[in-house]
């Protein structure tokens, strides 16, 4: 899968790089701060990210794998249902069809119950995959959220901001936490 570009990158770097003139000044030192759980932020979003993207691969394949079974399972439906009808021709006919031909019609009712039942279970984890996927996508939009007000709290200098920020960077890890533990 392609590797997904990280929007706030630029924003961290510039981040990064006001953290260290100011240190150098000796001034504002909660912008040290900032950019110090500016960072961490940064870490749990890529981490995030990237298990967003495997859950959706994972979705994926599961919903893949699922197909694939209902395929095999219209497959051996008509093979059934042509076994079925020479069945009827046979007995139209007045002949006595293959007790082989009987017994292979009862075999794939049987072997269709058990593909039915293997792609619903393909289709329920590629479902719990999705959710997964969609409960990680939220964390990461919410730690970049994070990522970018924290930016804004230097820029303007105003630390509000900086707690907004971190508000935001708790939501998404409650949400990355659940998911990790669920």
């Amino acid at each position: 899968m392609e590797e997904l570009e990280d929007p706030t990158e630029s924003l961290h770097e510039r981040i990064h790089e006001s953290a260290h003139h100011a240190a150098e000044k000796g001034k504002n030192k909660w912008i040290v701060y900032v950019a110090l759980t500016t960072a961490i932020i940064a870490v749990l979003s890529a981490i995030t990210s990237l298990l967003a993207a495997h859950a959706a691969d994972e979705t994926m394949l599961s919903q893949i794998k699922a197909s694939d079974q209902w395929a095999y399972y219209q497959a051996k439906g008509i093979k059934t249902d042509i076994l079925i009808s020479e069945t009827k021709t046979l007995q139209a006919m007045g002949q006595t069809p293959p007790a082989e031909d009987v017994a292979k019609i009862k075999d794939n009712k049987k072997q269709q119950e058990e593909i039915s039942k293997k792609a619903k279970e393909f289709e329920e984890e590629s479902k719990l995959n999705d959710d997964k996927h969609n409960t990680l996508a939220r964390s990461v939009t919410l730690f970049q959220i994070a990522i970018a007000i924290g930016a804004i709290s230097i820029l303007i200098k105003k630390r509000i901001y900086w707690l907004i920020s971190l508000g935001f960077a708790g939501v998404a890890t409650f949400y990355f936490v659940m998911e990790l533990l669920g």
